[in-house]
């Protein structure tokens, strides 16, 4: 390198970052043990972690963002190889044997695999839905011939189910699936351009199996979407095979190692028991026999959505949250107070606006997150039993925490990035990559807006059936009394802030349903007065979600034992997110709640105190986090807080930098510049 002014990396932590840890109220590791699940699984979190980010194959030496787009597929797929070799070394050390950490959902939904490849992983789909959509929904004897393959890496599968033409609508699916009898084969076919498979990771390139979502024809009748095991490459040559179509759509906005690919089918065959038949059935006349419920082809969907919710909207806001509020406390900047020194920017109630709902949103996301995964465990190991009594309360709410989750995450990575000034539009930052990969999960697997009222089809369902009496289920119970609980008088009190979102979400319902029936009255049909209503649903549905989330919060910190300074902080979190959000549907809050205009100055009283109160716990509060400077991948968020060391060094990594002069003067600059112009 040209320039050898590299500054020295100061091994002591920086001094505004040392007093802020001095100032933390409560024991950080409680609270790290706490959100991780118990000290054993802390432990187990950061073995984990030690294991692969000590590898040095795993690490960079030219950053991505200087790589073109081939070579960040290349450099992924090296490292995707390096990564789940290592995956088989840790699973047969003896030690880590006792499941104590999902090693497939720390490298590919979590933060340690973002750690390791920074634009994501050409294999993810392969175990994220391939491998699950097998063992959900094939036989014992499918399961047998596929899962040990696929696990061993012997084949490496990806998931096809999104068209050029259809995504969130699955029944609109274009490809079809012809069975015929005298072969004993289907026969897959792309019938139009928009039957193209579009989408799905992995398929590009990477690749040789996927499965296959198409309509199923047999004896002359389409039975509706099934799921079918197709080999799209040769697995020696991996050239696609006889009748397949395929390739790589092309670089997006973040994932660009991904490999995102379309596939189309003329007229390929494959064997009758590649159709996974666990639920539905084909059998060798052509006999098609139903499966209990169309509502279990979608366990592969409601998966992804969980774990969206449980990895990539905690995770990612929660690492935003770190990089910008340590940034924010060793940045100083502008005077405050004539003649002093400038302050840090974290003292600047402004700045305390931006980063510290962003911290309790994580926290409290992750609390509901819990629930959503305790309850999807629960109704699949149900399914096996032909119970499916809860699975639409799942589905409701996957969908719904999916989409208001990661719209939150999307803005609450961008409020980081504008907290942190320009230095936060860098890209060794590592926010716009984090934002990026962070609004990508607002369409996929699920299209926000379309979620949102496939939740609402299950509150109107519900508020229905609150009209007769029935018993409800639990997230919609409070649709029994939620008038009666505006006889209360308002407070600040978390319990009645709490209820107030109970009090909207239940009269947004209220009013959806008196809407669509009135139209109905009219004379207008019942799917024009839902799509006249659609906004109205999104926002009851929103209501909902928020609803659950805090009321989520409170119960945890009810059912949980905890020192009285973490209990503290906590509460203070839950309050300054129930007011935020309050605040910013004020509105409905006016309308719907037993809040009144006369109270409205007592919410912005508290909002502002809480902002005070957090103030001095906010490292503490983002240390808690615990994640590596590996995992932030950012000179703004180092544990040391060496931010413009930090910075200096990532500049000098530009490849611009490895020569004092660019080619460029002597072969453009040098003659414009002679030419008198």
């Amino acid at each position: 390198m040209f320039n050898n002014f590299l500054p020295k990396m100061k091994s002591t932590i920086n001094e505004d970052l040392k007093n802020e840890r001095l100032k933390c109220t409560f024991n950080v590791e409680e609270l790290t043990n706490f959100l991780d699940g118990g000290t054993s699984k802390t432990e187990a979190r950061r073995k984990l972690e030690t294991f692969f980010l000590s590898d040095a194959r795993l690490k960079d030496d030219i950053p991505m963002e200087y790589l073109s787009h081939k070579e960040r597929y290349e450099h992924a797929v090296r490292k995707s190889c390096i990564l789940f070799k290592k995956i088989t070394e840790w699973q047969e050390q003896d030690d880590n044997t006792g499941g104590s950490v999902d090693i497939y959902q720390a490298l590919l939904g979590g933060l340690l695999g973002s750690a390791v490849i920074k634009d994501g992983t050409p294999f993810s789909v392969h175990y994220v839905m391939f491998i699950p959509t097998i063992m959900g929904q094939g036989t014992l004897e499918q399961q047998g011939k596929w899962i040990s393959r696929a696990f061993s890496n012997q084949i490496l599968g990806t998931y096809a189910q999104t068209e050029l033409g259809h995504g969130t609508f699955i029944r609109g699916l274009e490809t079809t699936c012809t069975y015929d009898p005298s072969t004993e084969e289907f026969v897959l076919n792309s019938p139009t351009l928009t039957s193209y498979k579009w989408w799905p990771g992995g398929l590009g390139h990477t690749c040789n199996y996927a499965v296959v979502v198409a309509q199923l024809y047999t004896q002359g009748k389409c039975h509706g979407i099934h799921p079918f095991i197709v080999q799209i490459r040769d697995e020696e040559t991996w050239m696609p095979m006889p009748g397949i179509k395929i390739g790589e759509i092309g670089s997006k906005f973040g994932m660009n190692s991904t490999n995102n690919g379309y596939l189309a089918f003329d007229q390929v065959r494959i064997p009758r028991m590649n159709m996974l038949m666990k639920n539905a059935k084909v059998f060798k006349d052509g006999t098609y026999q139903k499966s209990l419920s169309d509502k279990l082809t979608y366990g592969t969907m409601i998966f992804v959505r969980v774990a969206i919710v449980r990895d990539l909207v905690v995770n990612y806001l929660a690492k935003a949250a770190t990089i910008a509020t340590r940034y924010s406390a060793v940045r100083r900047q502008s005077e405050l107070k004539p003649g002093e020194r400038e302050p840090q920017i974290i003292d600047y109630q402004t700045q305390q606006f931006k980063l510290f709902p962003v911290i309790a949103t994580s926290i409290a996301f992750r609390f509901a997150a819990t629930w959503l995964w305790n309850v999807y465990n629960d109704v699949t190991s149900r399914l096996e039993q032909g119970d499916m009594e809860r699975l639409p309360e799942l589905h409701a709410m996957a969908c719904c925490l999916k989409a208001v989750g990661t719209a939150d995450a999307a803005i609450g990575v961008t409020t980081c990035r504008l907290a942190c000034g320009g230095h936060g539009y860098m890209n060794n930052s590592n926010l716009p990559n984090t934002y990026a990969m962070t609004t990508a999960a607002e369409t996929y697997e699920g299209e926000n807006t379309v979620l949102l009222l496939q939740t609402a089809r299950f509150l109107m369902k519900a508020f229905q059936e609150s009209k007769t009496g029935k018993e409800l289920t639990e997230t919609v119970k409070y649709f029994s009394n939620f008038k009666s609980l505006r006889r209360a008088n308002w407070t600040t009190e978390l319990n009645c802030m709490a209820s107030a979102f109970y009090q909207v979400a239940g009269s947004l319902m209220e009013k959806c349903y008196f809407s669509i029936n009135l139209l109905v009255k009219s004379g207008v049909q019942y799917e024009d007065a839902w799509n006249q209503t659609s906004i109205q649903l999104i926002k009851a549905s929103e209501a909902h979600c928020r609803a659950f989330v805090i009321n989520s919060f409170l119960a945890t910190l009810e059912n949980v034992q905890l020192s009285p300074e973490l209990k503290a902080v906590l509460d203070q979190l839950a309050q300054l997110i129930s007011v935020h959000w309050t605040l910013n549907k004020l509105g409905d809050f006016l309308l719907f709640s037993n809040l009144k205009s006369c109270d409205v100055s007592t919410l912005n009283s508290l909002l502002e105190n809480c902002l005070m109160n957090i103030r001095p716990n906010a490292i503490g509060l983002v240390d808690s986090f615990d994640m590596r400077d590996e995992i932030l991948g950012s000179p703004l968020g180092a544990y040391d807080g060496n931010v413009y060391e930090r910075l200096i060094n990532e500049a000098n990594k530009s490849p611009l930098n490895k020569e004092p002069v660019n080619e460029s003067f002597q072969k453009y600059l040098k003659p414009f510049i002679k030419s008198n112009m």
